[in-house]
């Protein structure tokens, strides 16, 4: 039954795609791309894509991308703004059919005689050339492991997806065959096999251990040891995403989200009422010991945070709220769960840090980056890199926004990125290694300074003195002031004077000695506040004290009449 006409053209209409809120539909007319809202009232967006007629489009719900080809013997990318990403290089034929991968990490090309798979960037993993016309239909599997193609000679072709690559420190692992992978260790060339009984469908490797997930079961394989895996079957086995920490490891399976250990047992699953699993990838999703992140497609400027162990939602139940959309997060690694940090990058590409746990009070987001197209934590300390505006950017202590601002910029590393090309992605961070995917596919990896991640360890262990000796021994300005806002941060003043003397900030080293000769403790913990700029904690410790002529002679020296 025919509700309504959306649109009427001169031309005819090759193709058409819902967008991913079910708001719009994507349609070609011509050369021209066309993104018409359901609402009457909203605005039409139209732009010239090719150089010829386009015959197929595709829009992904989880990326928010699009695909379009044409008679111009191309296939292009763009983002829901009509800008273009990536365009392909000139085939011999007419692109026919373009389809998105469920999880829109990949997507199929197909010709005459020809089916390509594709980075979802836009560059090529594999191209074959079957003897089939040219494809005119492509359509994925609901798991993303194979493809179906109907073709001009009256056949119909099925892809399987193989040769996928998984790496971390030095083991690599390949998927071989559609139930069959292979281990190798780079440093002693040990090459180990492992076959399931079922076709494989998502793989992660990291913090030591390899899960798999078949079409009916996970298998969790231990670095130590690949002959003995852990198996337990899965609900739905449709799973779309594995994230993994240190200590356990995330699936989404069908509609829900999963948290098991390593040795397999459930340990929660968190629910959002209203929220479409289907559609949350990597980005939208983050995992760490004691915390899981997800933002969420309906409200994209909510950022919902769950204790990982009992699966609720942290402190009064309230999402973390942004000015903006959000457009990927990301959740530190080490350190306390009282200390633990989400960085997320909105929409106008400004990098921003948050604490997880508020304890009753509102906690502000910190803007620490602007331009940031990727960003990653390193798995063992809460060091974070990123590329900002094609450089290389490394921040050694982000929580150096909420002690001194002042020192933020001391406390980062830029080099130049233009090596990357035009949007990379930061691929893993381990260690000191980072790896980076450029644009046309390759890797690069960049290492950055050790030393930083060891004075993390060392204050978590609170050896102060190794730090200082470090230190001294580095000459670095970076790893001072890194030193110098962590020892703010635990209330440290010797070391903070030693290092904020390193790095020449003088009144500071003036004001942490008028602190040290404070008489009681209550007035040293409020000027300690006092530094880090959070006034109202400083005044409710002092009232808390009972030191009502200090909570004025503060409000004085603040210029602060009224109160």
């Amino acid at each position: 039954m025919l509700r309504s006409t959306l649109a009427q053209n001169g031309l005819p209409v090759y193709s058409v795609a819902w967008g991913p809120d079910s708001e719009k539909v994507l349609y070609p007319v011509g050369k021209q791309l066309i993104i018409k809202p359901l609402q009457p009232s909203s605005k039409v967006l139209q732009w010239k894509a090719h150089e010829g007629v386009i015959l197929k489009v595709d829009w992904n719900p989880v990326n928010d991308l699009i695909l379009s080809a044409g008679e111009d013997c191309k296939y292009k990318v763009w983002d829901s703004y009509g800008r273009a990403l990536y365009s392909s290089t000139s085939h011999e034929y007419p692109i026919t059919s373009v389809s998105w991968a469920p999880d829109g990490d990949l997507f199929a090309v197909g010709s005459f005689h020809t089916l390509r798979l594709c980075d979802k960037t836009g560059w090529s993993y594999a191209l074959e050339k079957p003897n089939t016309g040219s494809i005119f239909s492509l359509t994925w599997s609901i798991d993303g492991t194979q493809v179906a193609g109907a073709c001009g000679n009256g056949h119909v072709i099925f892809a399987h997806v193989i040769e996928q690559h998984w790496e971390w420190k030095n083991f690599e692992v390949t998927l071989t065959k559609r139930r069959a992978m292979q281990v190798r260790n780079v440093i002693n060339d040990a090459v180990d096999l492992l076959e399931f009984r079922d076709r494989v469908i998502k793989a992660s490797l990291k913090y030591g251990h390899l899960v798999v997930s078949t079409s009916l079961q996970c298998y969790v394989f231990s670095t130590k040891n690949w002959n003995t895996p852990l198996i337990f079957d899965l609900k739905e086995g449709t799973v779309s995403l594995i994230l993994q920490c240190e200590r356990h490891f995330l699936l989404v399976d069908g509609g829900s989200l999963f948290l098991y250990s390593y040795e397999g047992r459930l340990i929660s699953s968190p629910k959002v009422p209203g929220m479409r699993t289907d559609i949350l990838n990597a980005q939208t999703v983050s995992l760490s010991n004691d915390t899981i992140a997800m933002k969420d497609k309906t409200d994209e400027k909510l950022i919902y945070l769950f204790d990982a162990l009992s699966g609720k939602p942290l402190g009064d139940g309230k999402p973390l709220a942004h000015k903006i959309e959000v457009v990927e997060i990301a959740l530190d690694q080490g350190g306390p769960a009282i200390e633990r940090k989400i960085a997320f990058v909105d929409k106008n590409r400004d990098l921003y840090i948050s604490t997880v746990r508020r304890l009753g009070k509102e906690q502000k987001a910190v803007k620490i980056g602007s331009m940031v197209h990727t960003l990653a934590w390193s798995d063992l300390s809460n060091i974070l890199c990123g590329i900002q505006d094609n450089r290389f950017t490394v921040w050694y202590y982000p929580n150096v926004a909420y002690v001194d601002k002042e020192l933020l910029p001391k406390t980062i590393s830029e080099k130049d990125g233009s090596e990357y090309t035009k949007s990379p992605q930061i691929v893993s961070f381990v260690g000191n290694r980072v790896t980076i995917r450029r644009s046309d596919g390759s890797l690069v990896h960049t290492n950055i300074s050790p030393y930083p991640a060891i004075i993390h360890d060392y204050i978590t262990a609170s050896k102060w003195d190794e730090a200082v000796r470090l230190c001294r021994f580095v000459k670095e300005q970076t790893t001072w002031a890194c030193l110098a806002a962590m020892a703010i941060t635990n209330k440290d003043m010797s070391t903070a004077e030693i290092a904020y003397a390193a790095i020449g900030e003088i009144d500071k080293v003036q004001y942490i000695n008028s602190i040290k000769d404070l008489p009681s403790k209550e007035s040293r913990l409020a000027h300690i506040q006092l530094f880090s700029g959070n006034f109202q904690d400083a005044e409710a410790i002092i009232l808390q004290a009972g030191l009502i002529y200090q909570a004025i002679q503060l409000n004085i020296d603040s210029y602060n009449w009224e109160r």
